[in-house]
């Protein structure tokens, strides 16, 4: 419960109980988009400035194997566990399954906050993982539903290209590389707008997601019992996983707990976007509603806490 008293967690409680008392309280869109760009920038730039603090090392590369082997494979356990649990059609698993193997990186940045608050903070490498664990699950997700139900091949080439080039996946990546190679003394004149004011945008970023997945919630109408059980059992089961690879590979405890954070996220931005050009047939407010409305919220109100805690006690603390 410590987690519900952080400012960030109280801003998205705040904005779950407006959207759920129909208050006509909302972040324009063109500020929650700046905000978003604004986050991924600050994590990214922070990340890269870590890695040339600290340099490369064997922890690094094993963290970024761990990561896409993750991403690549948790999509499908999730996929046949919607099939014969969550009793939905192949086209529909597997585009929910990739959501649940890709990542949130607002998960991920609300993670490091409390990480950070508690002393653990993650290895500054974990956000080269984040992005390379964006595209994995997709292809995993692709591949699946074209063995369930005829995928044409030959689009697989351009969604994969159209995938790396997402908006989102560069400018973590780019960011990341500036920060790396500006060093500490070129981010330091930066650091006023990318660290200071970092947290006060975080919160009004996560009043506009409790908006959003109160809302999205709300109005999802294929979320049966069945499968919004499974959109808290699948993040739990990955959120373990992720610990305890990291655990086992010889990462400290935050950056196993930061690993935990991003295999039990789910992605409710760069992959619906794939999903909705690649499998336009599949539901989006299913995918939608399970990773946004329910996977979501509770990854940020006791997800996290859970997976530090597992990534604590798998460590022997």
């Amino acid at each position: 419960m410590e987690a519900l008293a952080s400012p960030v967690i109280l801003f998205f409680l705040l904005g779950a109980l407006a959207a759920a008392a129909r208050s006509d309280l909302a972040i324009p869109e063109s500020v929650a988009k700046g905000l978003s760009l604004y986050l991924m920038t600050a994590i990214g730039l922070k990340g890269g400035v870590q890695v040339a603090e600290a340099g490369y090392s064997t922890e690094m590369l094993s963290a970024a194997l761990a990561g896409v082997v993750l991403s690549f494979l948790l999509p499908v356990p999730a996929f046949y566990a919607l099939r014969r649990l969550g009793r939905l059609d192949g086209i529909n698993a597997a585009a929910v399954a990739a959501h649940y193997g890709s990542v949130s990186v607002v998960t991920f940045v609300t993670g490091v906050e409390m990480l950070t608050a508690r002393g653990l903070e993650p290895a500054g490498h974990m956000v080269a993982v984040l992005a390379l664990m964006e595209t994995p699950a997709i292809v995993a997700g692709l591949l699946l539903a074209r063995r369930a139900a005829g995928v044409p091949a030959q689009r697989h080439g351009s969604l994969l290209h159209e995938t790396v080039l997402n908006g989102s996946v560069v400018l973590l990546v780019g960011s990341f590389v500036i920060g790396l190679v500006a060093g500490k003394d070129g981010f330091a004149p930066i650091a006023p707008v990318f660290e200071t004011a970092f947290r006060g945008a975080l919160c009004l970023f996560l009043l506009d997601m409790g908006l959003l997945a109160a809302r999205r919630l709300r109005e999802a109408r294929a979320l049966t019992p069945r499968v919004a059980l499974l959109a808290v059992v699948l993040p739990v089961v990955n959120g373990t996983l992720g610990a305890a690879a990291g655990t086992l590979i010889g990462l400290d405890i935050g950056s196993s707990a930061a690993l935990a954070i991003l295999a039990g996220s789910a992605s409710y931005i760069a992959v619906p976007a794939v999903m909705r050009m690649a499998l336009p047939q599949a539901d989006p407010g299913l995918y939608l509603g399970m990773s946004l409305a329910v996977t979501f919220p509770f990854n940020v109100l006791f997800g996290i806490p859970l997976y530090t805690m597992l990534a604590q006690r798998m460590a022997g603390q």
